[in-house]
């Protein structure tokens, strides 16, 4: 199933911001929705994202005024409720998400999710990036906690993971 649709939580958009890799979303999206209270979360604070993110013009930002009552049992932020709220109503959407709840909430509605770094995975599958090495690291360096078990299984997914092999066998 080809995502053309997707709606976007504040972690993955301000650390996509932060490590420079945001034009990536619309290279892969034809679509892309904020959810008004993620696009306040972003915007409240005094940053990197927040600077940048009102100046975007690819986003599209959504009014959400109830969260789904099967999203709210979930106990979620507003920013993941909202998220998962709407694509809900919108179920050619994905919902990028990175925090472990939302993800398990999504997948237990039946949403398609997708973590910062499938978004990574997806950017090299199409074409658009070499390696997703250098981008996880940027997100690291951004502040996106990935453990070297998660990061592991990125590079394995991307088909990178016997090359970083080869590379030690041959030096």
């Amino acid at each position: 199933m080809s995502i053309n649709r997707v709606i976007i939580n504040s972690s993955p958009l301000i650390v996509l911001l932060k490590s420079q890799q945001a034009e990536l979303i619309p290279q892969l999206f034809t679509e892309i929705l904020v959810p008004s209270g993620v696009f306040e979360e972003i915007t409240t604070k005094d940053d990197v994202a927040s600077t940048q993110l009102t100046s975007i013009s690819w986003i599209q930002t959504v009014e959400v005024n109830a969260i789904a009552p099967v999203v709210a049992a979930w106990d979620l932020g507003k920013g993941e409720s909202q998220v998962l709220s709407l694509a809900l109503k919108n179920s050619d959407c994905a919902a990028i998400v990175d925090d472990r709840a939302a993800r398990r909430c999504g997948q237990a509605l039946g949403i398609t999710t997708i973590g910062t770094g499938g978004l990574l995975i997806l950017a090299k599958r199409r074409g658009l990036i070499p390696s997703i090495s250098p981008g996880i690291q940027a997100l690291r360096d951004a502040g996106l906690w990935l453990s070297d078990s998660l990061v592991n299984l990125l590079k394995q997914q991307a088909g990178e993971q016997g090359e970083q092999r080869k590379k030690n066998y041959d030096q």
